[in-house]
């Protein structure tokens, strides 16, 4: 799925260099959920930073050469962890204001993007609107003057996402352990988070999709923000 800023199915091509973060229009809700991100950064585990340093270092280099990056996110389903990795991959470029990152994500199968996981990217600030059918769009903005951003549930071998030079990002323990490799991947990095799923319909659903969506949010935003700072040191 392809999270861009004409957005088409899920992909983010961030024009503009190095903007600041107060430049850009996100709603008020978001930004306030995302001044607690940023502000919790030094909450993620050394392992986890070291991993995100390294996708960091990837993006960082495919845009010194290539003027762009690709990330794909990869679970089984493609309904709840890579669907809010890729938005907030997309959100935090779009923060940090870094040109040509460009999220992707996809499952080894295609399922839907699940409901409480779009519940949790709203209570976060996100607005959504939700299409028909067994598998439907999902149109997702992060403010009222951006665009929105149309996602839905694909195997990640979709033609939509890349086919090549792009960084697979396993974010469940099944698909890492199912994939070893990634076709196409030129980099794999295996950074699983916990299933949220686990939870559905109990009276614990809405904390543990939060914990997950804000998870990720600082590991997105950790590993934006340490391309931004690359960035920042080479233009100075």
């Amino acid at each position: 799925m392809k999270l861009f800023l004409s957005f088409s199915v899920g992909l983010i091509c961030v024009m503009g260099t190095m903007k600041s973060a107060s430049a850009q229009k996100f709603s008020k809700k978001l930004d306030h959920y995302i001044e607690g991100v940023v502000s919790s950064l030094n909450q993620v585990p050394a392992e986890r930073k070291a991993v995100l340093e390294q996708i960091g270092t990837y993006v960082y280099n495919n845009l010194r050469v290539d003027k762009k990056a690709n990330l794909l996110a990869i679970c089984t389903h493609n309904s709840r962890r890579s669907q809010v990795t890729q938005t907030w991959i997309a959100t935090a470029a779009l923060y940090y204001g870094i040109e040509g990152v460009q999220a992707f994500s996809g499952g080894t199968e295609a399922t839907a993007f699940n409901k409480n996981a779009i519940a949790g990217l709203e209570r976060a600030g996100f607005s959504t609107q939700k299409g028909q059918g067994k598998n439907p769009k999902v149109q997702v903005s992060v403010g009222e003057k951006q665009p929105k951003w149309e996602m839905f549930s694909k195997k990640f071998v979709n033609k939509i996402n890349p086919q090549s030079d792009f960084a697979g990002i396993m974010v469940c323990s099944d698909a890492d352990k199912s994939c070893p490799i990634v076709p196409g991947a030129a980099k794999r990095f295996s950074l699983p988070f916990s299933d949220p799923r686990h939870f559905d319909g109990t009276p614990s659903q809405n904390v543990k999709y939060d914990e997950t969506v804000k998870k990720i949010a600082q590991e997105m935003f950790l590993m934006m923000k340490y391309v931004r700072d690359k960035m920042a040191l080479e233009e100075k």
